[in-house]
């Protein structure tokens, strides 16, 4: 198969490694309005539009997961349809710490605003809108 052939388009879902389900997804309602989804046999996933992120317990037992599945080592950016002076006031008043930005960046489609938090395990969230 040659490279232009291939055509990947979507994120489905990505996994994080957290110390505590309950509390991650408690934060990931709150500040980022994700919902609770449970799967599987005993799985719970947030859901947020089209996509969702697979909560995993650490440790775990599952067959498919990373080599070194660690709470706190993963980052990853989300784009919000809310302006961002509002998001931040959103972010404010759920107590969370803003610990980069406003900010230009670049993102998949091109530049963009954003800022940059952790969840209760450390991982890195960005929250960014397109200019």
């Amino acid at each position: 198969m040659s490279k232009s052939s291939i055509e990947l388009n979507l994120l489905d879902h990505f996994s994080l490694t957290v110390r505590d389900i309950d509390a991650t997804c408690a934060f990931y309602e709150k500040v980022l309005g994700m919902a609770r989804e449970p799967f599987g046999e005993d799985r719970v996933a947030l859901r947020f539009g089209r996509h969702k992120i697979n909560v995993n317990p650490n440790p775990n037992h599952l067959v498919r997961k990373a080599a070194v599945p660690i709470p706190g080592s993963a980052e990853f950016c989300v784009i919000s349809s809310l302006p961002l002076d509002d998001f931040i006031k959103h972010l404010r008043s759920c107590g969370v710490e803003i610990e980069y930005g406003p900010a230009e960046a670049v993102g998949a489609e091109g530049a963009m605003n954003s800022v940059c938090f952790r969840d209760p395990d450390g991982n890195l969230i960005e929250v960014a809108t397109y200019l």
